[in-house]
């Protein structure tokens, strides 16, 4: 095909960047995909099982990387500089390649909230308090020996939705990965009681208020409505809870023997160095500002940079994979206008 005298660069190997990668292959682009992580996938690759079905995260990554055949992609690999010249990109790579790019990708993806900052909920200082990352850990890993936990509680929210942290936004997926992960400790500790605390719950996607009613009617999961407001420790080391909840108009006060977080997307703070280089734009919340967030929501400002994925906010597995194709059709579209 007459576009692989065409060179695309993608900045980011997670899902986004790697369907992206897939897909402008497919098209006919010699495509090469930067990752700065060890490895592909980004935070998929530490899943365990997906919602609303339960399909395991690594096979997924596995089938995507299998698509990739014809991509050059490199690990552990930064971009150093990236110099334009007309309309071309010099980009000059830590393991000492130069590529002549004629579009740039960028997916490099979000961070997770530091829950840390939220000194209320004793993260870092407890050690029952564990974030929704940590425990997929456990769960892809195996649970720490001698837990066996028979309260145990989990916070919406953390991090999103909230003005002392500066993020006004919702986060998308943290409701529904605490009930697929409140359903999945429940049915290994049976006999425990698994409660969700949070503000309103957002299961927007399809398949995911069945996964909140199965929670209710099949696990037997409480869900308090309220934000706690302070987490302290007992001498035996369980943590006491105070919440409030807020339908039944009172205070309440529980003991658990785990805590999990769910902290909540941010920008990807590893991104400033690319953001300082190419002179990218970004919102108020730190995240990638698109040309048009309704017809041109992959396009940044710049003629030749593309966006894919969760690096301009909030999305859920599915949407980045579309934002992903969405991005690789535009990146072409703009490529073929240049013919």
């Amino acid at each position: 095909m007459e576009n692989l005298k065409k060179n695309i660069i993608i900045i980011g190997g997670g899902p986004g960047g790697m369907e992206a990668a897939s897909c402008l292959n497919t098209i006919g682009y010699t495509v090469f995909l930067v990752e700065k992580g060890p490895v592909l996938g980004g935070h998929l690759a530490k899943w365990d099982r997906l919602f609303p079905e339960g399909n395991e995260a690594a096979p997924l990554i596995e089938k995507m990387r299998s698509r990739m055949e014809g991509v050059k992609w490199f690990v552990n690999t930064e971009v150093l500089s990236v110099n334009r010249l007309g309309s071309k990109y010099t980009v000059i790579l830590s393991n000492g390649l130069t590529i002549n790019a004629d579009a740039l990708l960028i997916a490099t993806g979000f961070s997770l909230f530091p829950a840390e900052k939220k000194e209320e909920y004793g993260y870092g200082i407890y050690d029952r308090v564990i974030t929704s990352a940590d425990l997929e850990r456990m769960f892809r890993e195996g649970m720490p020996e001698g837990l066996v936990p028979k309260k145990i509680g989990f916070v919406h929210c953390v991090g999103s939705r909230d003005e002392k942290a500066g993020n006004r936004y919702c986060s998308k997926v943290c409701c529904a990965t605490s009930v697929k992960q409140a359903c999945e400790i429940k049915a290994m500790f049976p006999d425990a009681d698994v409660f969700c605390f949070y503000m309103d719950l957002r299961m927007f996607g399809r398949g995911y208020e069945d996964m909140y009613l199965e929670a209710q009617k099949d696990y037997g999961v409480f869900f308090v409505r309220g934000r706690v407001s302070e987490v302290a420790e007992k001498k035996d080391g369980r943590l006491l809870v105070k919440a409030e909840d807020t339908l039944a108009g009172k205070p309440l006060r529980i003991t658990l023997d785990l805590l999990v977080l769910l902290s909540g997307m941010v920008r990807n703070t590893s991104a400033s160095a690319i953001t300082k280089m190419l002179s990218l734009s970004v919102r108020e919340d730190g995240f990638f500002k698109t040309s048009d967030m309704i017809y041109n929501d992959q396009r940044s400002a710049q003629d030749g940079i593309f966006y894919a994925g969760a690096c301009t906010g909030p999305k859920t597995l599915p949407e980045t994979l579309a934002d992903a194709r969405a991005a690789a059709l535009e990146a072409d579209f703009y490529l073929r206008q240049d013919d």
